[in-house]
């Protein structure tokens, strides 16, 4: 195993690596074992409190923010330049700049989108209506239902097309059926968004608007019933129904299938899967009981809310009024160049991606990425072997599954063909075509075809990570691999307890609660035995019922069963990075510096992380849909359950966030 030495190379000369550790990220006046987040980050997140622009900020934020800095550098070199008409420069300046021309955008209003509003009115059945609806999805209008075609999980090298619940405008299914004051009051503020828009758009008159409004929320909240819980989609047995094309049309016939399809360039179409059949099947209840004028109103309702943030300045405003201030706490809109940024992301991320890994991403670190996940793989393998609960025969096959990830650093080796897409001087115009351009290119290469496992899932300049479990890859693109995950001037203290936990988080994703359950080729199959399985559930069970306890806001609790793969993989990444950062020190010790022990430096590492500042409203928010933990609770509620941290800072019983050791996990 190679370790990394106490020096790197600069100007020609030997210098000492850095702790990596800024101090005044500090707050020494909490004390470890009562809030270690509060000790590890509370000067950082002093220091950098929440401005109007955003409902939480933390550590991802601050390097996405210099990111996005990087990228309107590099974008608006391109818009500023002479470029070939039709050329990749030419379409990512076109769709900079049509983000960009607020005149523009404030003279043409709603106009971008009237035709389609005229048309869904003049709708005289709802035939027509539903080919109507298929077309606007084809453009990135939120379908009742959606589709993507990827790998199959049960013959993982075959793509399949998978048609999923949708249609929730406000996205989780609680927001429409909650009764706390909470959610009421941002049930209310919705429906004064509709109404605004329903307005401005003459949908409806100011007298009738409210009936409209109540229509439709209606019909969403019909559909919110009957629609899974981000829980239950975690089930990917349950949520897996696989059929032929034959058969959909047999067991769905309330649905014109053959003609969506059609419209969306998807033809010969051999197999299906449906993951919510009770959700499709409602649909085709409440398209055929339902009366025309309401399901007109929904239509145009998601065609509004679609396009309304890529129309004029009071379109814009009020989207963001619901969706930043009501729903995330936001104060203030991202500046009109942000916005642009993510645009042109959004339609071309990899030719942006591409430009930024030739000016911002140094071979070095990529080198030095792959052997630090060499040395997870390692330790990974170590812990396996030391599990007790594991018998012999899942540990081998356990370790062909760790010895088969795919391992993706940095960026692609091919770069997605943008040749095809149309880009403008329209806004609304340019994202519409992007949208049929992302789909018709999945349905052209994936569509009854194999899985070509080259593809990457994130952009180079994403800051984030991922497992998939179809491929069995880990990826870690170039944006994350900068302070404060990665430091090529920083001590293996540091950049093990940072992006080590980061690599170490990912691998172990592939034996969380989901991803154990997906073989080393990528098949949904059960190669636990029985009773590894038993013992394993009983250990993530201490996982989920820990964070059930923990209250995110006054009657607001924590959702253990949501977040345990992440929490779990949290946990494994911890403890599989914490060996792999002891293997690669054993043959030269790391010293104290500024008063803390290389082990303490790795946990403050880690929890460096997940600093940040975060709004009531986005902690509701986050609580209700999101699978991750909150940063302050993948610090105090992870943590406990590490032995190894309970050994770098003394904690004992006298401490709250101390759990004794027969209550703590105990997996890897």
């Amino acid at each position: 195993m190679m370790v990394f030495p106490f020096l790197a190379a600069c100007g020609g000369q030997q210098t000492a690596l850095t702790t990596g550790i800024d101090i005044n990220n500090l707050d020494t006046t909490a004390a470890p074992g009562t809030d270690f987040y509060t000790y590890a980050c509370g000067g950082w997140m002093e220091a950098h409190p929440l401005t109007a622009e955003y409902s939480r900020y933390g550590s991802f934020d601050e390097l996405g923010e210099n990111n996005t800095k990087q990228l309107r550098e590099l974008i608006e070199g391109v818009a500023a330049q002479k470029n070939e008409p039709g050329s990749i420069a030419d379409k990512i300046a076109q769709m900079y700049n049509s983000v960009m021309d607020s005149v523009s955008l404030n003279k043409q209003g709603i106009e971008p989108i009237r035709k389609d509003l005229q048309s869904i009115h003049a709708c005289y059945d709802k035939d027509e209506l539903f080919r109507l609806y298929s077309s606007l999805q084809l453009k990135g209008v939120s379908g009742l239902f959606a589709f993507y075609i990827d790998a199959d999980i049960k013959d993982s090298k075959n793509n399949l097309l998978q048609v999923v619940q949708n249609g929730l405008v406000m996205g989780q299914r609680e927001y429409y059926l909650d009764t706390d004051s909470a959610t009421t009051a941002i049930r209310e503020a919705y429906k004064d968004y509709m109404s605004k828009l329903f307005v401005r758009c003459k949908v409806a008159d100011e007298a009738d608007a409210a009936a409209h409004v109540g229509d439709v929320l209606a019909f969403e909240t019909r559909l919110a019933k009957v629609s899974r819980t981000r829980t239950e989609l975690r089930d990917d047995e349950k949520n897996y129904n696989k059929m032929t094309f034959a058969e959909l049309l047999k067991e769905f016939p309330g649905i014109a299938w053959k003609q969506y399809f059609n419209v969306h360039g998807a033809t010969d179409i051999k197999d299906v899967s449906v993951g919510q059949p009770e959700v499709i099947h409602e649909i085709e209840a409440m398209w055929a009981d339902t009366d025309i004028q309401v399901l007109k109103d929904y239509v145009a309702w998601q065609l509004i809310n679609a396009a309304a943030g890529c129309l004029d300045d009071e379109m814009r405003a009020a989207n963001f009024d619901f969706f930043g201030r009501v729903m995330s706490g936001r104060q203030e809109d991202r500046p009109r160049w942000k916005r642009a940024v993510g645009a042109t992301e959004g339609a071309l991320g990899e030719a942006v991606g591409q430009l930024y890994v030739e000016k911002y991403f140094p071979a070095a670190a990529k080198e030095r990425m792959v052997q630090l996940v060499r040395n997870l793989q390692v330790a990974l393998g170590e812990r396996i072997d030391a599990q007790e609960w594991m018998s012999d025969s899942t540990k081998a096959v356990a370790h062909d599954k760790l010895n088969a990830f795919i391992v993706k650093v940095g960026y692609p080796d091919k770069w997605r063909d943008y040749s095809t897409l149309e880009v403008g001087r329209n806004f609304w115009e340019n994202a519409k075509n992007a949208s049929m351009w992302a789909v018709r290119d999945m349905i052209d290469k994936k569509l009854n075809k194999p899985v070509d496992n080259t593809v990457w899932y994130m952009t180079p300049q994403t800051v984030n990570a991922y497992y998939n479990p179809t491929t069995n890859e880990i990826c870690f693109p170039a944006g994350i691999l900068q302070p404060p995950f990665f430091d090529m001037n920083a001590d293996d203290a540091f950049n093990y307890g940072a992006i080590g936990v980061v690599i170490g988080h990912e691998m172990t994703h592939g034996f969380d609660d989901q991803g154990a359950k997906f073989d080393k080729d990528g098949n949904l199959r059960q190669w636990w035995t029985e009773e590894d399985t038993r013992r394993f559930e009983e250990r993530t069970q201490v996982m989920r019922q820990f964070f059930d306890k923990i209250e995110v806001l006054p009657g607001l609790m924590a959702n253990g069963q949501l977040t345990l793969g992440e929490n779990m993989a949290d946990h494994g990444g911890l403890q599989v990075s914490f060996q792999a950062f002891k293997n690669a020190t054993k043959d030269a010790p790391l010293e104290t510096r500024d008063g803390f022990t290389p082990e303490q430096r790795f946990f403050l590492a880690y929890a460096g992380v997940w600093a940040g500042n975060i709004r009531d409203e986005e902690i509701r928010k986050r609580t209700k849909s999101d699978p991750h933990a909150l940063g302050r609770w993948r610090v105090n509620g992870a943590l406990p359950h590490i032995d190894a941290w309970y050994d770098a800072f003394g904690i004992s019983e006298s401490d709250p966030m101390f759990v004794p050791k027969e209550q703590r996990v105990t997996i890897w």
